[in-house]
């Protein structure tokens, strides 16, 4: 019983000694310094041995836990102390984000290289070249060395055409460039909607002004042989010509509309000119009748020297200043002779420039400086109150046009004679018809009147101004 009990006891101790009894330092200072004796009682050198090599392999066990929880460690791996300027290795991402071993194996790397984990695709740096195709592979197909892939644009049905393109002609109407219209349209597959691009087109300039109409008319021409054919623009016009009673119902000029533009049509070469002649004694609807018949009349006009490209009128912010200048000028002389002042209003409307009325705001009144008599005069004056009340002509463009006379008038005057007191007298009466504003009429110029004093005239004014 005594020994079990001092083997008991021994065991004991020996579990100790794995913890407490070899340090560091007492590694390092060897074997000799190591006592054999416990308690009075005598151990083996092999468990001494054992009991070392046991509290080794525990430190250097805890050594690793520390580091992968990022608390460093105070020794290395034979149990010294780390140098001054030494990094300790920590992680920054905590115990459980570190892709390093835990299990105190390795030297501390990622694992696999750094290419583990979730969302992971290979190691930092590494390039995948293209897949190569398996002859051995039970699913190879012979054809696949032979095939080409490509994008597939499913065509478009009637819904997704017209929502489709829709803006795309709506933002033509406002750049007016045919190049960007036609190469968004190579980049749908119209299939057989090819004929739709017209009517759609055409539809949606017969609701709108002049100026989209001439660009409707350029659009098509544009289009031909590379967007549409002849037989497209051909069954364009037929589902215009059979829709045009549903067409007056949201324009009631359609038929005219539509009889301009088959006459366009014509006129740029892209639909036949016996087209209109295969409808002859065949037409039922009455509308459709008179945009045939309107379209013969401007034909047979046009061999009479009549130019069709002006179907549409020669207005529009696309025309260059000289010509809307010489466009104004045609209207006042035309209103001169006529004395028509709604023909004259509707006139300037048709021209689509209403930030150019300054333009005919500043011909008007060179006209009545250049003018002998009272007729030009008064009819100018009658005109200006009209447009101006009708508000055709904005208060902005009509001071835009009275402040370039007031700065030319010196110019003008040179040969105009007399044009300051016109000039002075038409801008009373303007501000006496409410056309213009006080402030606008007191920065009218005038030109300085001279004082002739001579001996007996007691300092009178003579009656001449000039």
């Amino acid at each position: 019983m005594e020994i079990e009990n001092e083997q008991t006891e021994n065991s004991t101790e020996l579990d100790n000694l794995s913890d407490t009894l070899f340090s560091g330092e007492e590694e390092s200072g060897g074997t000799e310094e190591m006592k054999n004796e416990i308690n009075g009682n005598w151990i083996p050198a092999a468990s001494i041995n054992e009991a070392k090599i046991n509290a080794r392999a525990k430190r250097r066990l805890r050594k690793n836990s520390s580091r992968d929880s990022g608390r460093g460690d105070s020794v290395s791996d034979n149990g010294e102390a780390p140098k001054s300027g030494v990094t300790i290795p920590t992680s920054p991402k905590g115990k459980h984000l570190d892709r390093r071993s835990r299990l105190g194996k390795g030297r501390g790397l990622p694992k696999k290289g750094g290419a583990g984990g979730k969302g992971v695709w290979g190691p930092p740096g590494q390039v995948y070249d293209a897949e190569e195709v398996d002859i051995k592979d039970p699913n190879y197909d012979d054809d696949q060395d032979n095939c080409v892939y490509e994008t597939v644009v499913l065509p478009l049905d009637e819904r997704a055409f017209e929502k489709t393109l829709t803006p795309i002609i709506q933002e033509y109407f406002e750049h007016g460039d045919t190049n960007e219209v036609a190469e968004m349209l190579k980049d749908l597959n119209l299939g057989e909607m090819k004929y739709s691009v017209p009517v759609l087109a055409v539809s949606l300039a017969l609701e709108g002004k002049a100026s989209h109409r001439e660009l409707t008319s350029k659009l098509l021409a544009d289009l031909y042989g590379t967007v549409v054919s002849r037989h497209d623009v051909e069954k364009s016009f037929d589902c215009l010509l059979r829709d045009l009673p549903e067409l007056v119902l949201d324009t009631p000029r359609a038929p005219q509309l539509v009889g301009q533009f088959i006459a366009r049509a014509v006129g740029d070469g892209i639909l036949c000119s016996s087209y209109i002649d295969g409808y002859k004694g065949t037409v039922d609807c009455v509308q459709a009748r008179a945009a045939l018949d309107q379209a013969n009349v401007l034909l047979s006009m046009s061999k009479g020297g009549k130019r069709i490209d002006n179907v549409w009128g020669s207005g529009g912010g696309q025309q260059s200043v000289k010509h809307l200048a010489k466009e104004i000028d045609m209207l006042l002389k035309e209103y001169l002779l006529s004395g028509d002042v709604a023909e004259a209003e509707r006139c300037l409307q048709e021209l689509e420039v209403p930030h150019f009325h300054h333009e005919f705001v500043y011909e008007t009144i060179v006209m009545v400086l250049e003018s002998t008599g009272e007729t030009t005069f008064k009819m100018m004056l009658n005109l200006l109150k009209s447009l101006c009340r009708s508000a055709v002509i904005t208060m902005d463009e009509m001071k835009r046009g009275y402040e370039r006379i007031y700065c030319e008038i010196p110019d003008i005057n040179l040969d105009v004679p007399h044009s300051y007191s016109v000039l002075e007298q038409f801008v009373e009466e303007c501000f006496s018809a409410g056309i213009i504003s006080k402030q606008l009429r007191d920065l009218c110029p005038s030109r300085g009147r001279k004082r002739f004093v001579s001996e007996g005239d007691g300092g009178r004014l003579k009656a001449e101004s000039y």
